[in-house]
């Protein structure tokens, strides 16, 4: 479910503060892996994981709206039902901008952003745009580049 275009995805990038929500305590989560990588790109990331106190050695917010006006960026890594729920939090807390990484996104959630004025980014990897890409993404990437799939 797409819902976005280029300047979107840019829009969305510009921001160096994303709040995470999705990392998990084990680490085997791809937010955890994404954060890795968007640290290494000089983004700041602020976690937010509602049991833990750090994951990966980051301090964790207990919920989106623990960070009201430290944020307007946020990225998404849960199973659609809670996405939608913390997506609600974040409209309340002000966040402008919403990623539902690819298996977060739900039209629940997609509406719920648009519903409350918020920009949002659904059916994309963060890794295949944030730059400096991988040579994987950047391979990814021309591949979609060719098929036409890439947002415009």
């Amino acid at each position: 479910m797409k819902t976005h275009g280029k300047q979107d995805i840019d829009d969305f990038l510009k921001h160096k503060t994303i709040t995470v929500a999705g990392m998990s305590r084990s680490g085997g989560k791809f937010a955890n892996h994404a954060v890795k990588e968007l640290l290494q790109k000089g983004y700041r990331i602020l976690a937010v994981h509602p049991q833990a106190e750090t994951v990966d050695g980051l301090s964790c917010s207990k919920s989106v709206s623990d960070l009201k006006g430290e944020s307007e960026a946020l990225f998404v890594c849960l199973p659609p039902e809670q996405a939608r729920q913390v997506v609600t939090e974040a409209a309340a807390a002000g966040f402008k901008y919403v990623w539902l990484q690819q298996g977060a996104e739900s039209e629940a959630a997609v509406n719920c952003c648009r519903e409350n004025g918020m920009s949002v980014i659904s059916g994309e990897c963060i890794l295949m745009f944030a730059e400096p890409a991988g040579f994987g993404h950047r391979l990814h990437r021309g591949l979609w580049r060719w098929l036409g799939k890439l947002p415009d």
